[in-house]
């Protein structure tokens, strides 16, 4: 793609589309993400959230960006946020302050059924589609979640078998795809999850924007904990006989570009940057498309996008072509992108 903003960048990978005009990051104008998109397929049981997505949004300097949420496919399809409540932290952000799936210690499951019936028969009233209700979608999912529910089992990472819990490691990159693999087998037919620091902050903190000691950034603080995480996921789901029925995206907003600059760091570079695919039907071990030999164009193979996600809707047995409807019963082709041969 030809978008070398962090938050255009994302945009595109996350959604499959161009940003058009100025995007906003929880804008309903906005194109719906891969997550709730293919949530959009899935039914779940009681309690057990379409999309989750986690331990943070992401961030650029501050400010959240767009493209990980439903767009104009309304809040009901907007992956809820999570934090993963184990492992040692990314460098470079606070630990995280977003709710976790516990009670407080002075509020028992009882007294948290009261309070439910007790607001429902106080909401009666209510009868028109506004904001409110918005809210009380998410209220109904929390409590579900809190009162029981196999997520919130899930959650609970003390539950998992010790030896597992190492062989993803005791950071929260690895505690974050157990996370994901629990939730997975609960039931929840989508989850998102950002392995890195959520503020880029202009390359500082442990994130992958090396515009400074690009190397030994990624050689001693990146790399290790994604290569033991993702190893360990795989290795999980194929044992569990998982791996086969569950399908694995690893994006990124672009790549970096091949020339080394002053600081020992590499640019934003969105001619040509590598993603994977594992799982879902995919054959692994191939390798699709090629740059040139100076790696600044595509050679071979060059996709978008958009055939990016084409290819993941395949995997999840979803037509492309599908059509969705916003608000106003708008229809919208789902992607304009090919499925790559890869099957």
């Amino acid at each position: 793609h030809k978008h070398g903003g962090h938050g255009s960048g994302m945009y595109v990978n996350m959604t499959g589309h161009n940003p058009v005009g100025g995007v906003k990051s929880k804008g309903r104008k906005n194109w719906p993400s891969l997550a709730s998109m293919i949530s959009y397929f899935h039914n779940p049981a009681t309690g057990t959230p379409r999309a989750i997505r986690m331990p943070y949004s992401m961030f650029d300097n501050g400010g959240q960006q767009a493209g990980e949420g439903a767009g104009w496919m309304g809040s009901k399809y907007d992956p809820i946020l999570v934090r993963t409540p184990a492992g040692k932290p990314w460098g470079g952000v606070n630990r995280y302050t977003d709710r976790e799936l516990n009670l407080k210690l002075n509020l028992d499951k009882n007294r948290i059924a009261n309070r439910r019936n007790l607001l429902g028969q106080l909401d009666k009233a209510r009868t028109e589609e506004t904001a409110y209700e918005q809210l009380d979608h998410y209220s109904r999912m929390a409590a579900d979640m809190l009162l029981g529910s196999p997520v919130r089992k899930a959650y609970d990472l003390e539950k998992e078998d010790p030896r597992i819990r190492a062989m993803y490691g005791d950071h929260m990159g690895g505690q974050s795809l157990l996370l994901a693999r629990r939730l997975v087998e609960a039931g929840v037919p989508m989850v998102q999850t950002l392995l890195s620091a959520s503020d880029l902050a202009g390359g500082s903190g442990d994130n992958w924007d090396t515009h400074r000691n690009h190397f030994p950034k990624m050689k001693d603080r990146l790399l290790p904990v994604f290569d033991k995480a993702v190893s360990a996921l795989l290795t999980d789901l194929d044992m569990r006989g998982m791996l086969e029925e569950t399908l694995l995206v690893f994006l990124t907003d672009f790549g970096r570009t091949p020339k080394i600059n002053k600081n020992g760091g590499r640019d934003h570079f969105p001619n040509v940057y590598s993603l994977a695919f594992a799982g879902g039907g995919i054959q692994g071990g191939q390798v699709y498309g090629a740059s040139n030999r100076k790696g600044t164009e595509p050679a071979a193979g060059a996709c978008s996008p958009a055939d990016i996600h084409a290819t993941a809707f395949k995997a999840m047995g979803i037509d492309p072509l599908t059509e969705l409807h916003d608000a106003l019963d708008r229809p919208f082709q789902l992607c304009d992108g090919n499925p790559l041969p890869l099957f």
